[in-house]
C-alpha cells in the first residue's frame, strides 16, 4: 500500500505563492487591505514588518493627543523660577515665550538690588553686564519698561513694581520724564513720588506731573467727602420720617408693619408701606480743627490725606479749619485749602523737622480751648526741643483743648514713628495713634456734635499704637 502524500502545513503558506489556498490563523483581518496591494501593510499586527513603510499601528513614542504638551511650561514652575532667578533653571527649565520678557523687566528694576545680584537671583539690569546684543533688559530705558509691564503683567503687579521703582531704588526718571508720565497710570505712589521731585522738574515737567495730581486729588475727593458729609448728618432716631431716605430705611419696623400682607404661596411679603428713620440735626456750636503736618519724606501719604481732609472739611457747618504744614519751618496753608491741587503743588518734602516750633504755632491759633481740636500728624522724630515739644501739648491739654497725636492719616493707617517720644505725648493727655480720613472726621464729628462731652476720646477713640 502507498503511503498518503503529506499535505503543506496551513500555517505556513509558500511565501511565493500570490494566494493562499487556505485561510491562516495569523493572517490580516479582513478589513485589513489586500497583502497582494503593491505595499502591503504588515499581515500580523503584533509582528509588523520591518520592511512596511507605512504601519498602520501607532508608534509607541508618538503622544497622546489628548495628554498635554510635554513642551508646554508649567505655570507654578515658570513662577518660581521668575522669583527664585536664573539660578533656578536646573530645577523649574528655562522660561519661554512671554515669560522671558517677564524676567527681563523684573532684572531691569530688581537687578539693582546689590544682595541680589551676589546672590545670583538677578542679574543686574540697571548696568550693562556681559550679555551680548544691544537690546537685553539692560538696554532698557524707563519708557520702554513702563510699556512692557503694563503689557506683561496685571495692574496690582504694576503698581508694585512702580513703588517699589521710585521709593526703594529712587528711579527718579519715572516721573521727571514727560515721555514717561504720560504713559504712566496716575497713582497714591505717583504722587508721592512728584511731592518728593518738584524741585528737579523743569516747568514742562511740572505741567505733566500736575496731571497726575488732579487725577489723584479728585479720585480721594470722590471717595472721602461722602465720609466726611456722612459723618456731620446727624446720628439717626428712634422717630419715623416721612422723607424717604435709602439710607435711613427701617428694615425692622417695615417687616413688623407689613407682616399683614404676607404671601404664603409666595413665601414673600408685599411691602405697601415702608418706614424710614429720622435724623437728629446736630446742635453745632463753632468748633475749631487745627492740622499741623509733617513734611519730611517719610511723610508724604499724611501729606496728601490732611490736605484732601481738610478741603473735604472746609466750609462744613459749625467747623473752622486750619491747614498748617512744618520741617524747620511753619507754613500756614488755610488760604489754600480749598484747592487742594495747587496746595500739593506747593508743598515740599523732605529737610528737618522742628515738632515743638509748629506746636507752638498751632497754639496761638486757638480762640476757645474747649471747643477745639489740634491733630499733630508726625512721625515724631524730633530735630528740635523734644521738651519744650512736651511741655506746649500738657499745656493744651490742661486748659481743655483737645490733642491727637496721628503717627499716620493715611488710607493703610501703618506708621512707622519714634515710641519713645509719642510715649511721653501720651502720658500728658494727648492720645497717638493712626487714623484713615474717614475716622477722623467721624471723631471730630463726635467732639463737635455733642459739645466735647461724651464723645469718644483718649486712646481707645483713635485704636491707639502699641
Amino acid at each position: 500500500m502507498n503511503s498518503p502524500t503529506p499535505k503543506q502545513p496551513p500555517a505556513s503558506p509558500d511565501p511565493t505563492s500570490p494566494t493562499p489556498t487556505s485561510p491562516n490563523p495569523a493572517s490580516p483581518d479582513p478589513a485589513s487591505p489586500d497583502p497582494t496591494s503593491p505595499n502591503p501593510t504588515s499581515p500580523d499586527p503584533a509582528s509588523p514588518d520591518p520592511t512596511s513603510p507605512e504601519p498602520t499601528s501607532p508608534s509607541p513614542a508618538s503622544p497622546d493627543p489628548s495628554s498635554p504638551d510635554p513642551a508646554s511650561p508649567d505655570p507654578a514652575l515658570e513662577r518660581w523660577r521668575l522669583i527664585l532667578g536664573s539660578p533656578a533653571e536646573r530645577c523649574t527649565g528655562q522660561l519661554r515665550g512671554s515669560a522671558v520678557a517677564r524676567d527681563a523687566a523684573l532684572d531691569w528694576l530688581y537687578g539693582r538690588d546689590e544682595d541680589l545680584r551676589r546672590r545670583g537671583v538677578r542679574r543686574g539690569g540697571s548696568k550693562s553686564d556681559s550679555r551680548e546684543g544691544g537690546d537685553g533688559p539692560s538696554q532698557l530705558t524707563a519708557v520702554d519698561w513702563l510699556d512692557d509691564i503694563h503689557r506683561l503683567f496685571p495692574k496690582e503687579t504694576v503698581e508694585r513694581l512702580e513703588r517699589d521703582a521710585v521709593e526703594q531704588y529712587g528711579i527718579h526718571e519715572i516721573v521727571t520724564d514727560p515721555d514717561v508720565l504720560a504713559r504712566v497710570e496716575p497713582s497714591q505712589t505717583l504722587l508721592r513720588a512728584v511731592l518728593r521731585t518738584k524741585h528737579l522738574m523743569n516747568p514742562q515737567v511740572l505741567a505733566a506731573a500736575r496731571r497726575i495730581v488732579e487725577t489723584v486729588v479728585r479720585q480721594l475727593m470722590e471717595r472721602l467727602r461722602p465720609e466726611v458729609r456722612r459723618a456731620f448728618t446727624g446720628s439717626r432716631s428712634r422717630r419715623p420720617s416721612r422723607l424717604s431716605l435709602a439710607r435711613d430705611f427701617d428694615f425692622r419696623t417695615t417687616i413688623r408693619a407689613n407682616l399683614a400682607h404676607y404671601q404664603p404661596e409666595e413665601r414673600r411679603i408685599l411691602i405697601q408701606r415702608p418706614h424710614f428713620h429720622s435724623r437728629t440735626r446736630r446742635h453745632l456750636e463753632q468748633w475749631q480743627l487745627v492740622l499741623l503736618v509733617d513734611q519730611s519724606g517719610s511723610m508724604a501719604g499724611s501729606v496728601i490725606h490732611s490736605a484732601v481732609t481738610a478741603a473735604c472739611l472746609w466750609s462744613l457747618p459749625g467747623l473752622k479749619t486750619h491747614l498748617v504744614a512744618f520741617d524747620t519751618e511753619v507754613v500756614d496753608l488755610t488760604s489754600e485749602v480749598t484747592d487742594p491741587v495747587e496746595l500739593l503743588m506747593g508743598v515740599q518734602l523732605g529737610g528737618g523737622t522742628d515738632i515743638a516750633r509748629a506746636v507752638d504755632y498751632g497754639a496761638s491759633l486757638v480762640e476757645n480751648p474747649r471747643r477745639t481740636i489740634v491733630a499733630l500728624v508726625s512721625d515724631f522724630y524730633e530735630g528740635g526741643d523734644p521738651y519744650r515739644l512736651v511741655r506746649t501739648v500738657r499745656r493744651l491739654v490742661e486748659q481743655g483743648t483737645t490733642v491727637l497725636c496721628l503717627a499716620a492719616l493715611d488710607e493703610a493707617a501703618d506708621p512707622v514713628y519714634d515710641r519713645g517720644l509719642a510715649g511721653r505725648l501720651a502720658q500728658v493727655g494727648a492720645p497717638v495713634g493712626a487714623m484713615t480720613p474717614g475716622r477722623l472726621a467721624e471723631f471730630v464729628a463726635e467732639k463737635v456734635g455733642r459739645g466735647g462731652q461724651g464723645g469718644p476720646g483718649g486712646q481707645a477713640a483713635l485704636g491707639g499704637l502699641g
